[in-house]
């Protein structure tokens, strides 16, 4: 004899009820990597992925072994993303005055001007691209945020063209020409500190699901109290009324549940 499985209903479970009953979950329009090169004699490394949904982009910038300290204090490593140009990170050639450093100019017929600043808060736009206190502080950071995409970045990342670059090299790995120079976009500091370090072009990613979702295979029981998702090897678990839930073992047709 079949038997209803009826529970007291238990409203903080409504949701998970709802969640194992196919729901789709949210996905970006498009998502874009890079693993970051070395420029300039680095030691550092980086990844980041920026996931867009329409106008909002989710950046992680993940940063390491870069130099940790500048004029006793936590270097300010900032970061950006470049586009509008050949969409690829400069080759040694690119340095036009043979001080053995790819400047951030020299690197700019590569990579194009800075379209979104990657700031740690606040303003992510090209003016906030050499603010120091909106800077990636020390040898390791994450930069995590959301925020609204220009449609200069927008376009520069469908078209393939959009480079992260990140700034700030170890003036003692340097040449001694290069040690003494200035910056070439912010002469009150050294080369050093804004020349890019890492490198790397944006590529597109999972593009987002169908609506609806991919067809997992479960299936799931109409009925006013209870419904059956199919876990597989023979065992059912039965969302019931108000989101309580119950597993037990699926029997032949026929057979008493």
């Amino acid at each position: 004899m079949n038997k209803t499985l009826r529970f007291m209903a238990v409203p903080t479970l409504a949701l998970a009820a709802l969640a194992l009953s196919g729901s789709p979950a949210m996905a970006a329009d498009q998502s874009y990597q890079s693993t970051l090169g070395q420029l300039n004699g680095s030691a550092g490394s980086g990844t980041i992925t920026v996931d867009v949904t329409g106008n909002q982009a989710h950046v992680v910038l993940k940063v390491s072994g870069m130099p940790a300290t500048f004029m006793d204090a936590p270097y300010p490593h900032v970061q950006h993303i470049h586009g509008g140009k050949q969409g690829v990170c400069p080759a040694p050639s690119a340095d036009k005055d043979g001080d053995k450093v790819i400047s951030t100019t020299e690197g700019d017929p590569a990579y194009g001007p800075i379209q979104t600043t990657l700031s740690t808060s606040g303003d992510t736009s090209p003016a906030a691209g050499t603010d120091l206190k909106l800077a990636g502080q020390g040898a390791s950071y994450t930069v995590d945020r959301t925020f609204e995409l220009n449609a200069e970045t927008q376009a520069s990342l469908k078209a393939g063209t959009a480079v992260v670059v990140v700034h700030g090299l170890d003036p003692a790995t340097l040449s001694s020409a290069a040690q003494a120079a200035k910056s070439d976009i912010v002469p009150s500091l050294p080369l050093a500190a804004t020349s890019p370090a890492l490198c790397g072009t944006l590529k597109a990613g999972q593009m987002k699901m169908p609506a609806g979702g991919a067809d997992t295979g479960v299936t799931q029981e109409t009925g006013t109290d209870t419904g059956a998702l199919a876990l597989g090897g023979g065992l059912v678990l039965v969302a019931l009324a108000g989101g309580a839930y119950v597993v037990r073992r699926r029997r032949n047709a026929g057979t008493a549940a």
